[in-house]
């Protein structure tokens, strides 16, 4: 993509958002509903728009989408036309999407006039089939991330975010992700008091506390019927002990070789990555609801050393334990006062 030059703040950015039959709506409606009130927030200061919105299709006219709900879009325009952000949707109807050639090579050519690309849960899939996140990190649906990887080698996916930017390109998690992603684009646009206003208004997080992780690590290992569940539930209860191979499979009732195989086998990752997921999710937790330091923090999580902590962030979060928390650690604190604020004012209401 080519490094197209930043707007003006008074330009009026073309948001458009490419659908297709059997789209999931969300993908669609919640990014375009966060730019209309990022709109909505200028008309009220009386300030002109900075956004144009479009969804388009390969055919234009009504698209169905995977909830039934039917969609206005337009045709597909040209894709020499100049346009700001190329938003790139998922959904069931993404795997047809993937294998149409016409619809590939036009949005190859779209998203190379295009100030910046995102894309929506599985729209990932159709970015990546065009070659647009080749070289670069990407994330989609926890689900989807294994069969996303196998099927493009030549994008790093990072399953635990729930967006990611790598230079002018964005992709985002699952569903309500792309909200998430929209914030920061308008963040990005016209700073943080819109993007915060913009937040409140829809009564979600401009930067959701406790961290970025889709999901977490324990929920992540558990699958239907686990003989690996009581497992999980012994490792969690002890991650400052020595979780070692030979621990784990004394733990489990195997021989190593046997429990490292069967283990990879159901769980998709060695024992020593599960350790170090439980380990850094725990640790995350303790940096934004504790003030403890952070040397105490990893030796509680069973981190040999701080290095070893921070190489476990930095591999998994893209962050230090230092950067983690201070970027964190206010937003949940924020929460927790609302929530006891907003839980006194029930308890007040129902004693009058």
């Amino acid at each position: 993509m080519p490094n197209t030059p930043r707007l003006s703040p008074n330009s009026v950015r073309m948001i458009e958002v490419l659908a297709f039959e059997g789209v999931q709506v969300l993908d669609v409606t919640g990014p375009l509903q966060v730019f209309a009130s990022a709109n909505e927030h200028l008309a009220k200061a009386q300030q002109e728009p900075a956004y144009r919105l479009r969804v388009v299709t390969k055919g234009g006219g009504a698209a169905l989408t995977s909830s039934s709900l039917t969609l206005a879009t337009e045709r597909l325009p040209a894709a020499e036309e100049e346009i700001d952000t190329l938003v790139v949707a998922g959904g069931p109807g993404v795997e047809a999407a993937t294998v149409d050639t016409e619809l590939i090579d036009w949005l190859r050519n779209r998203s190379s006039r295009a100030r910046r690309v995102a894309s929506v849960c599985t729209g990932a899939f159709l970015a990546a089939a065009s070659g647009i996140l080749d070289g670069r990190r990407a994330v989609t649906h926890w689900s989807f991330c294994d069969a996303f990887a196998r099927r493009f080698p030549a994008v790093r996916v990072e399953p635990d975010p729930i967006f990611l930017r790598d230079g002018p390109v964005w992709t985002s998690a699952g569903v309500t992700a792309g909200i998430d992603l929209a914030l920061a684009l308008v963040e990005e646009d016209l700073g943080g008091e819109i993007a915060l206003a913009v937040a409140r208004y829809l009564v979600v997080f401009l930067k959701r506390p406790g961290g970025q992780a889709q999901f977490s690590a324990a929920l992540s290992l558990q699958t239907a019927g686990d003989r690996f569940d009581a497992l999980h539930r012994w490792m969690q209860a002890n991650l400052g002990s020595d979780l070692s191979l030979s621990v784990l499979a004394t733990q489990a009732g195997m021989s190593e070789r046997n429990f490292s195989r069967r283990y990879r086998e159901v769980t998709g990752i060695t024992p020593a990555r599960a350790v170090e997921r439980l380990r850094v999710e725990a640790a995350r937790q303790m940096l934004t609801d504790t003030r403890q330091p952070v040397k105490r923090i990893g030796q509680r999580c069973g981190f040999g050393s701080e290095e070893t902590m921070r190489r476990s962030f930095l591999r998994l979060l893209a962050s230090s334990p230092q950067d983690y928390r201070s970027r964190f650690a206010a937003a949940s604190q924020t929460a927790g006062t609302v929530r006891r604020v907003t839980a006194r004012s029930e308890a007040a209401s129902r004693t009058e």
